[in-house]
C-alpha cells in the first residue's frame, strides 16, 4: 500500500502534524504500524463522528448502568455480543481499524508468552491466534480479558509457592516474538468501511456492557489497568525500567470509571504495539539488553574480586 507519509510534500509554513509524528522516532512503532495508526487518526469519522458518538455512547452507558439494576444479576448475551461485533466489524469499521485489532489479540498473546518463558517458574499460557474477522464469534474479547487475568493470577501463585520473583535474564527467551501473519490489505475494504478504531471502540463500550454481566464488563474495563502490570514483569526480565515512560493507562491498584474505558482501550493498544515492537528490536539486535549487559558487568565485577591482590603478593 502506498505510503502517503513518505511521499508527503512538506510546508514549512503548514506543516503537518501526521507527518511529524510518522517521522517521530521517540516511540517504537514498526513504520507500517504507525501509518495505519496515524491514517485512522487522521480520517473524517474520527474528526467529524467521534465527537459526536462520545458523549451519546457515555450517557447510554449511564442509562445501561440504572437498567441493569432491574436486570437478573447474570444477565449475560456473549454470543451474541461477538456476532454482532464481527457483522460490525466486516460490515463498518475501516480497514486500519480492523487490521489492528487482530494484531492486538496477537501481539498480546505474544508478550504473555514472553513473561512465561523467561519466569523463573513454569506458567502456562493461552494464546488468541486470530486469522480472520469471523474468529471473533468464539468470545474472543471475552477471552483476551479472562486470559490477562488468569495469566496475572496463575504466575504469581507459582511465584509465591516456591518463594521466586521475575528476575533479569542475561540471555531472554524471545522465540514467541514475531510479526503477526495478518495483512492489511486482506481486511474488509467495502464502501461502508469507513469507521475509525477510536468511534468503534466507543460504540462498542455500551453494548459490550449491555450483553454481558457487570463482573464481566467491570473485569473488562480493569483489565487495563494491568498494562502496568504487564510492563513492569518485562522490564524485570530485560532490567529496564526505563521503558516504562511508554504506559499511560496509570496504577494498576487505582480503578478508574468504566466511562472512560473505550478511550483506555485505545492507550492499551497503543502500549501493546510499543511493547511488542520493543521485544522486536531487542530480538532482532537492533536494540541492547539491559540484563545482558547487567550480567557482564556482574561477572567482570565478580572476577576482579577473585583475583588476588598484587599489593598484598608485594608484601
Amino acid at each position: 500500500m502506498k505510503n502517503e507519509y513518505t511521499d508527503h510534500d512538506w510546508d514549512e509554513r503548514d506543516p503537518s502534524p501526521w507527518l511529524a509524528l510518522y517521522l517521530d522516532q521517540s516511540t517504537p512503532l514498526p513504520d507500517e504500524v504507525k501509518a495505519a495508526w496515524l491514517r485512522d487518526c487522521s480520517s473524517g469519522s474520527r474528526q467529524f463522528f467521534l465527537p459526536m458518538i462520545r458523549p451519546m455512547a457515555r450517557l447510554s452507558m449511564i442509562v445501561i448502568q440504572v437498567l441493569k439494576v432491574f436486570l437478573p444479576k447474570r444477565w449475560s448475551h456473549s454470543m451474541l455480543l461477538h456476532r454482532l461485533l464481527a457483522f460490525s466489524m466486516n460490515k463498518f469499521v475501516s480497514p486500519e481499524a480492523n487490521w489492528l485489532i487482530m494484531r492486538h489479540f496477537h501481539l498480546g498473546s505474544q508478550v504473555l508468552q514472553f513473561v512465561a518463558a523467561n519466569a523463573p517458574t513454569p506458567v502456562s499460557t493461552s494464546p488468541l491466534t486470530p486469522v480472520e474477522i469471523d474468529d471473533v464469534k468464539d468470545e474472543l474479547f471475552l477471552r483476551h480479558d479472562l486470559n490477562l487475568f488468569n495469566f496475572v493470577i496463575r504466575l504469581n501463585k507459582a511465584l509465591r509457592a516456591e518463594n521466586k520473583e521475575l528476575v533479569p535474564v542475561a540471555e531472554p527467551d524471545f522465540s514467541m516474538i514475531h510479526n503477526p501473519d495478518l495483512q492489511l490489505a486482506d481486511m474488509p475494504h467495502g464502501k461502508l468501511n469507513l469507521l475509525d478504531l477510536q468511534s468503534a471502540i466507543e460504540i462498542y463500550t455500551p453494548v459490550y456492557q449491555l450483553l454481558l454481566t457487570d463482573n464481566d464488563f467491570w473485569r473488562a474495563s480493569n483489565s487495563l489497568q494491568l498494562d502496568e502490570t504487564v510492563a513492569i514483569y518485562c522490564a524485570k526480565i530485560l532490567a529496564s525500567p526505563e521503558h516504562l515512560v511508554l504506559l499511560n493507562n496509570k496504577h494498576p491498584m487505582v480503578p478508574l470509571s468504566t466511562l472512560y474505558a473505550a478511550y483506555r482501550l485505545v492507550l492499551h493498544g497503543l502500549s501493546t504495539e510499543m511493547l511488542h515492537s520493543l521485544l522486536m528490536r531487542m530480538a532482532s539486535g537492533e536494540l541492547p539488553i539491559p540484563a545482558r549487559e547487567l550480567a557482564r558487568r556482574q561477572q567482570a565485577a565478580n572476577a576482579a574480586t577473585d583475583q588476588p591482590d598484587p599489593a598484598a603478593q608485594a608484601r
